[in-house]
């Protein structure tokens, strides 16, 4: 059995409509400068297609970067809260897309922690020995819930996707350590009520969705939730602060991100931070920032790149990737999505108009 499951292949895929703060002004109770002191958020991506087509356009994008075929892929993770349809997978409709027909599917729901989880659980399958080629992808469609009349949730959030291939090394590399948890007793932090069989779909406007959110909750429990799956990551692989050479946490506040590094006493030059343009992408947070990283020139072969999130459940986990040797694709997709010709207040329309 492999020792090691390396990351050969990223990628990404950001919605082409933008939505600013002066936008959402224009609709909701807020401005600009509310929503940048209190989150960092500038502007977010708003999607006019499914979640599975930033899903797929993303895992076409890893397959290219690891000089890999969708055909070899054996294991086809989707990390989402959002998904396309309840049955089937949101995984199977990308496995539809990309024309992965040789892979086992699932999606995986651990809201905002949902990347990290799905790669702890890809690494452990091919680590295992069973598979060869896993794509792990996380993806949300999270505007499509949005309801504008909650000032504090509606503009936090934001569409896209990011994707990685791993696959079986004796290398040293890929997910050397993880640890994840939840905190199910706050679970009603962050819930969408009423979506689901818990809830009463005759109830008036049932495609309504009210996301119950306690954001000084939230804030409290995140940084120390996040910090704690850190130290337990840390002291398994012995490592210590000046070992790190990127973080990279999920992007829900910015606040939060610079509380948990000062609660690791991480400088922010440490730190990937990308919530300024994208907002909060839930599962795909932590994909997309690892691939701006490479773009960027902040991951190099042996760097110890720690991962850490903090979402609904409320989830938590922490996990340490030791990089390979390549930093540069092996080639590119032109894999795109659909053309949009509209707007992202056009898109949001009619949620605008029902809900605000």
């Amino acid at each position: 059995m492999p020792s090691y499951a390396e990351i050969t292949g990223w990628g990404k895929c950001m919605p082409p409509a933008v939505m600013t703060n002066d936008d959402m002004a224009s609709v909701i109770d807020t401005s600009d400068e509310w929503i940048r002191t209190r989150s960092g958020i500038r502007e977010r991506r708003v999607s006019h297609v499914p979640g599975s087509d930033l899903a797929s356009v993303a895992g076409f994008r890893a397959l290219a970067a690891a000089g890999a075929s969708a055909e070899e892929v054996d294991l086809l993770v989707v990390a989402t809260c959002t998904p396309d349809t309840v049955i089937p997978s949101t995984a199977a409709h990308v496995q539809k897309k990309m024309g992965a027909v040789n892979a086992a599917v699932f999606d995986l729901n651990a809201g905002c922690s949902g990347f990290i989880y799905a790669l702890a659980v890809a690494t452990a399958m091919l680590r295992s020995g069973g598979y060869r080629k896993a794509l792990v992808i996380g993806a949300e469609r999270i505007t499509w819930f949005l309801n504008w009349s909650l000032r504090d949730t509606a503009v936090l959030f934001g569409d896209g996707a990011g994707a990685v291939v791993i696959e079986p090394s004796e290398r040293e590399s890929g997910l050397l350590a993880s640890h994840l948890g939840c905190e199910g007793d706050a679970l009603e932090a962050l819930l969408v009520p009423n979506f689901g069989t818990a809830g009463n779909r005759f109830v008036e406007d049932y495609a309504t969705f009210d996301v119950m959110f306690d954001g000084r909750e939230i804030f409290r429990r995140a940084v120390k939730g996040m910090a704690k799956e850190v130290r337990i990551v840390m002291e398994e692989l012995g490592l210590e602060n000046s070992d790190i050479d990127l973080i990279i946490p999920h992007q829900a506040n910015e606040r939060i991100i610079q509380s948990l590094a000062n609660h690791l006493g991480v400088p922010m030059e440490q730190v990937a931070l990308n919530i300024g343009s994208y907002g909060n992408t839930s599962a795909a947070t932590i994909p997309v920032a690892l691939c701006e990283a490479l773009e960027e020139g902040r991951i190099r072969p042996g760097s110890n790149v720690l991962l850490a999130a903090f979402g609904a459940g409320l989830t938590r986990g922490a996990g340490l990737i030791r990089w390979g040797e390549r930093t540069i694709p092996l080639g590119e997709s032109d894999a795109e999505l659909p053309p949009c010709d509209q707007t992202a207040l056009e898109i949001m329309s009619e949620a605008i108009k029902r809900t605000g």
